[in-house]
């Protein structure tokens, strides 16, 4: 009886030093569990079935993924085309966003317009920002990379840039780091601004003498929340590609040579409605990016 008094009465005392918080954190709870966890759990349930959803989904085990592993080529282009993708692009325009947002930070007028200058392309939807760049792209003389690679004699005849296996990847890679100046570039400018003026006044008294040892003795340690976000968000989106990469080379591409995860997981459930084995797809998805977020964590955690 004493003990569940004592029970009781703890509870109450937590409540009241932790009630309020949790309340006001509650509404996040739920959301982060309606559209996070329960389509996980979802996804996890129906990867495990056959499920064309018409017919009640019918449970299979493990089948799904041992034809992804096994039988299933097409797939295993796919992941290769994305890690190639993901390999490149994806530290290219981590890099080259914190680099674009401390360059910025050392100009003393039009900061501003420079920001939105880098910023303005992740804008524009993937798609409309493919079809610019397939202007230039174009497979025919008049495309404008061509001509210009005609009239300088280094090509005889016009290369079909969105058409050749060889070329079409490679494309998109283009276009996709041209597109990545985005939300990680807005927060390495934070995090560049945020932080205090008098480290890099103490930091020149004992003894910095170049912007390039404040930015590795001082920038880049008291940035490592922003550069774990930075590098979450440019994981996310070179595992994500989808849609730069249908607007330019189509769905299926040449060869399968820029088909992509995301790609066949579309194929799968939008095209023959086979969810059982989309969801597969997606599982193996999440896995990935699951395991190179919680090494960017270990790389960028806080040790002090």
């Amino acid at each position: 009886m004493q003990a569940q008094l004592v029970k009781k009465n703890g509870l109450k005392e937590w409540l009241r030093k932790n009630g309020t918080g949790y309340l006001f954190l509650l509404p996040f709870l739920i959301l982060f569990a309606v559209f996070v966890i329960v389509p996980v759990a979802v996804a996890m349930y129906y990867s495990l079935t056959n499920y064309n959803m018409i017919q009640p989904a019918r449970f299979v085990g493990i089948s799904n993924y041992a034809q992804l592993i096994l039988d299933d080529d097409v797939f295993l282009i796919s992941l290769k085309n994305t890690m190639v993708f993901a390999v490149i692009t994806g530290p290219i325009g981590y890099f080259a966003s914190f680099l674009m947002a401390w360059l910025i930070t050392l100009v003393k007028r039009g900061r501003g317009f420079f920001s939105l200058m880098f910023y303005a392309p992740s804008l524009t939807s993937g798609v409309a920002m493919a079809n610019i760049w397939l202007i230039l792209f174009s497979g025919d003389r008049y495309g404008y990379i061509n001509n210009l690679l005609l009239r300088a004699g280094l090509i005889l005849e016009p290369i079909l840039w969105t058409k050749d296996a060889t070329y079409v990847l490679p494309v998109i890679m283009i276009i996709s780091v041209w597109m990545s100046m985005g939300t990680g570039f807005l927060v390495f400018l934070a995090g560049l601004q945020n932080v205090d003026p008098a480290m890099y006044e103490a930091a020149r008294v004992d003894g910095i003498r170049n912007k390039f040892q404040e930015l590795r003795y001082i920038t880049l340690p008291m940035m490592k929340p922003q550069m774990l976000f930075g590098a979450i968000n440019a994981i996310v989106g070179a595992f994500g590609v989808f849609d730069v990469a249908t607007a330019v080379a189509g769905m299926p591409s040449p060869n399968y040579a820029a088909h992509t995860i995301v790609a066949h997981l579309y194929d799968y459930a939008f095209t023959r409605f086979n969810m059982g084995y989309a969801s597969a797809v997606a599982m193996a998805l999440f896995v990935i990016t699951f395991t190179l977020g919680r090494i960017c964590m270990h790389v960028f955690k806080d040790n002090t």
